[in-house]
């Protein structure tokens, strides 16, 4: 009787993720809508605005990849002290996004696979980006929460070499 209970349970709860996640270009699309300021583009790839902002998000619905993203800082106006800031970062205070370089900028980036992504999901996930480009220069988070770190910041410098 408990297997089958355990077993119903499973089940059930499989039953539910799996409807609850099946993100597509239409659902996604309706999402960044009701959180911009603005939007446009075409299905797949949107420019959106958020407090002045601008957000890319692109999507591979074939490859079942979507990434959202937002520029921070042209690379060749980063300092190396804040590059190791950011590595460092990704690792303990922003936590599903993370700090990227791609065609000479610093970025703001999470990318997940597209049909797993629940709404919820994707809300953070646009909360994280801009929280991790707004901070940037400062805290350098994307939440309140962070990983501990085993140096404390006065003594977690990086000698370059």
């Amino acid at each position: 009787m408990n297997f089958k209970f355990i077993i119903f349970t499973i089940i059930i709860a499989f039953s539910f993720s799996a409807k609850a996640q099946n993100m597509t270009n239409e659902s996604l699309e309706k999402i960044l809508y009701v959180l911009s300021d603005s939007i446009q583009g075409k299905t797949g790839q949107w420019q959106f605005k958020i407090h002045n902002r601008v957000f890319i998000c692109i999507t591979d619905e074939y490859h079942n990849r979507m990434r959202i993203i937002t520029p921070i800082i042209e690379q060749d106006k980063l300092a190396y002290s804040e590059l190791i800031r950011v590595l460092d970062a990704n690792f303990h205070t922003v936590l599903d996004v993370k700090y990227a370089l791609s065609d000479k900028i610093l970025w703001s980036v999470f990318i997940h696979p597209l049909k797993e992504l629940s709404k919820n999901q994707v809300i953070s996930a646009v909360e994280q980006v801009y929280a991790a480009a707004a901070t940037y220069g400062t805290t350098y988070t994307s939440t309140n929460l962070v990983f501990p770190s085993t140096k404390t910041e006065k003594t977690s410098t990086v000698r370059k070499q």
